[in-house]
């Protein structure tokens, strides 16, 4: 069924979050973050990134986290989905992004590979220098799933299933 407006004539497109993976990694009292230049200037973000399609998300979130950090990211469990909505500062486009975070380990990083296009650097930052500084934040999931970990929150990595689907084409015209 598709969905109308309020007046019930007119179908309305259908509504889709962004879906993002995230990687929280706490090291010895510090967690890991990226350094990006964006369009709005160089902001902090967890190492995170789009789920490509016929990837699972912890294929997603492992990718992502070797791309911004030349890390191996092990997922050790799930944290939460998170939800964000902003607006684009140069083209005004309204946008909301459902966030899957992971947390887990990272390896030291492979010297062979290159950051990601618009990743300036890796750092490490206390809980406390990480929410003196919002204003540098890429979104405000990025302290929202800080915050979560240290709040203890901890999901199995089996949580979230991927039916086996998701890595080939579709066979039939179906909705889920």
């Amino acid at each position: 069924m598709k969905p109308v407006d309020i007046q019930g004539a007119t179908p309305k497109a259908r509504w889709k979050p962004n879906v993002t993976v995230a990687a929280l990694i706490e090291r010895e009292g510090r967690f890991l973050l990226v350094e990006e230049d964006t369009s709005d200037g160089v902001l902090l973000n967890n190492p995170a990134g789009h789920l490509d399609p016929g990837e699972s998300p912890v294929q997603g979130v492992i990718r992502e986290a070797l791309e911004e950090t030349a890390c191996q990211f092990t997922p050790e469990g799930f944290l939460g989905m998170f939800m964000s909505r902003f607006r684009r500062t140069r083209t005004g486009e309204d946008i909301t992004y459902l966030r899957l975070a992971y947390y887990g380990s990272v390896s030291e990083p492979d010297p062979q590979l290159q950051l990601d296009e618009g990743i300036i650097r890796t750092v490490w930052m206390t809980a406390d220098e990480i929410r003196a500084c919002p204003e540098r934040h890429r979104s405000p999931l990025v302290l929202e799933c800080l915050e979560a970990y240290l709040a203890g929150h901890r999901y199995p990595l089996s949580i979230l299933t991927t039916h086996d689907s998701v890595f080939s084409p579709p066979t039939a015209a179906r909705a889920a």
